[in-house]
């Protein structure tokens, strides 16, 4: 997290407030049921870095 924090729920875990100053791992595959701004008024801001293998492959798959 670069700045102000986020709500994430992962593969039917608990929510989970990360904040400035915090990282963390996601699994490949893993579904994201919850991904937002904990706050309603201040922004959030967050570094994503993703390593993927050579294949041309979807990166992110919607839920339905």
């Amino acid at each position: 997290m670069l700045s102000g924090e986020i709500e994430s729920k992962v593969n039917g875990g608990k929510t989970r407030t990360y904040t400035s100053g915090e990282s963390w791992f996601e699994a490949p595959g893993a579904v994201h049921s919850v991904s937002r701004n904990a706050s309603n008024t201040e922004p959030a801001k967050l570094l994503a870095v993703f390593v993927v293998d050579t294949q041309d492959k979807k990166l992110t798959t919607p839920i339905e």
